[in-house]
């Protein structure tokens, strides 16, 4: 049994080998010219397979180097990409990317609107060649504050326009340019082809003026009991700036802007507000600093709108007379909607039906109570409100005889409200909102509603105040506008929670 075996055994080795043996003995019985061809074809394959593997074994670890490389520089890497994040170049071409936080825990507390921060005086040594430098620049301080003192006297005569000469100043900054040797560079800043599509071409060139032109004179205008304010005259390269300024009586003989105090900076963000919402009805406004008014401090700068005042500065704006009552009767009447002509009777004024709306969500976000509430009766006031200090509250006793203010249209179109002296208030807490602002109002906005529901509020009101840089730092970076905004979507939310709650239409409003 066991010699079987191994017999059986060895007879499986022979078969199993008979392939190699009968090639061994083929290739013997081969010429040796034809032996000598074989062995050289097998020695290139060989060396060729060999150097394949090496090729292949080296190309594996560079990739792991690669890798490797990659995982210790990637944390570095994003390090510097977040902090560079709002200066960077945006990766699409309409939109400044601009990433969003979780939201915080701590709802923010405000008292009216941030404080701007002081720059820090950065000292520099004076040389010996610098001496008539800063005596010149030691005089033209003195001039600029003599020109701040002039602005700050009110004038007795109505409508009356005081000129200042803007030359010495216009040296001051000249000089200071030269001895710095610096670039402007414009505080709108827009990194891509194409502006926020909210905001169009004229609002770009607008802002653009109102941050960046050159100041050729200041005028100071006071009209009737009003305060003063103060508008100054940009350089645009037309023809018309090229004309002595002297010898213009009128308000803006070019292009203008008006100059507000820093404490009404929510000008800025009503204008920003305004476009997200789609509401189109406020005036351009950018925050600029000027070296001789309010220490360098920044002011928001409106762009003047000469067609409120299509009779002259003396004559007034275009303003709508309405009480309380007459307004509330006007809303009940639809006035103007669908293009029907009221009648005489009616009591309806110029404006359109739908542009109350417009006004109301406005002013309810923003809680300004200047247009519709003026007495302060829907809210409890402060002692300091200026409600109070003029003691128009107590005017709430009869509401239906109380004043509306600031109602303004632009004299060529009565239709369309214009959203001026847009001063909003951020402290009101949602306990004590003015809801009179929305009394008798039965429809509102469809695109505005649709911006507060889609919960991108925040996303677009950062990338369009982005582009404001002054203001942007004014507020404090990020981290202040995102208290802003913190307020308006609260007051949001509650806006909603009042539509449901009322059954308020939501409806399309072109126009």
């Amino acid at each position: 049994m066991i010699i079987s075996l191994v017999l059986m055994g060895k007879s499986r080795f022979h078969w199993l080998c008979f392939p190699f043996l009968r090639l061994t003995g083929s290739f013997r019985r081969c010429p040796p010219s034809r032996r000598t061809l074989i062995i050289g074809i097998v020695c290139i394959m060989y060396l060729f397979f060999v150097v394949s593997q090496l090729g292949f074994s080296q190309q594996s670890q560079d990739r792991r180097t690669d890798r490797d490389k990659y995982r210790h520089t990637r944390g570095l890497y994003n390090l510097e990409t977040t902090d560079a994040l709002l200066d960077s170049v945006p990766t699409r071409s309409n939109v400044v990317y601009i990433t969003l936080k979780t939201k915080r825990l701590k709802p923010a507390n405000i008292r009216g609107t941030i404080r701007p921060k002081l720059r820090r005086k950065v000292r520099r040594n004076i040389t010996a060649g610098s001496a008539f430098t800063q005596h010149k620049h030691v005089s033209l301080e003195q001039n600029a504050d003599q020109i701040k003192r002039n602005f700050q006297r009110n004038t007795s005569s109505f409508g009356e326009i005081r000129d200042v000469n803007y030359k010495s100043l216009d040296l001051f900054h000249k000089h200071l340019a030269d001895e710095q040797a610096d670039p402007i560079i414009s505080s709108i800043r827009i990194y891509s082809q194409r502006a926020p599509p909210w905001l169009s071409t004229q609002d770009v060139t607008a802002m653009r003026f109102l941050a960046d032109a050159k100041v050729l004179r200041v005028k100071e205008v006071s009209h009737g009991d009003s305060s003063s304010f103060l508008i100054f005259e940009g350089e645009t390269g037309d023809s018309l700036t090229d004309q002595k300024y002297t010898e213009r009586h009128d308000v803006c003989g070019g292009r203008c802007g008006v100059i507000n105090s820093p404490v009404d900076n929510t000008e800025v963000f009503a204008f920003h507000l305004d476009r997200v919402l789609g509401l189109n009805r406020t005036l351009p406004a950018v925050s600029r600093k000027f070296s001789f008014l309010h220490d360098g401090q920044p002011c928001p700068v409106v762009s003047w709108d000469a067609s409120i005042y299509p009779e002259g500065l003396a004559a007034g704006s275009s303003a709508v007379r309405l009480t309380w009552g007459e307004y509330q009767s006007s809303l009940k009447q639809r006035c103007w909607l669908k293009n029907i002509t009221p009648k005489p009777d009616s009591g309806c004024s110029s404006v359109h039906h739908y542009e109350w709306s417009k006004l109301a969500l406005f002013d309810f976000l923003l809680q300004i109570n200047s247009r519709l509430d003026q007495s302060c009766c829907g809210f409890r006031p402060r002692l300091e409100d200026v409600c109070v200090k003029l003691r128009r509250h107590a005017e709430c006793v009869d509401q239906k005889h109380t004043q509306l203010a600031n109602i303004v249209h632009r004299g060529h179109d009565p239709r369309h409200l214009v959203f001026t002296n847009n001063k909003g208030f951020f402290d009101r807490n949602e306990d004590n909102l003015d809801f009179r602002l929305l009394e008798g109002i039965k429809e509102l906005p469809e695109l505005a509603v649709s911006v507060l529901r889609s919960r991108k509020l925040r996303e677009k009101l950062l990338q369009s105040l982005f582009l404001d840089q002054t203001y942007w730092e004014s507020q404090g970076g990020r981290q202040g506008i995102d208290k802003l905004i913190d307020v308006i979507e609260r007051r949001a939310k509650v806006l909603l929670t009042y539509i449901n709650a009322h059954g308020i239409k939501v409806i399309t409003m072109n126009g």
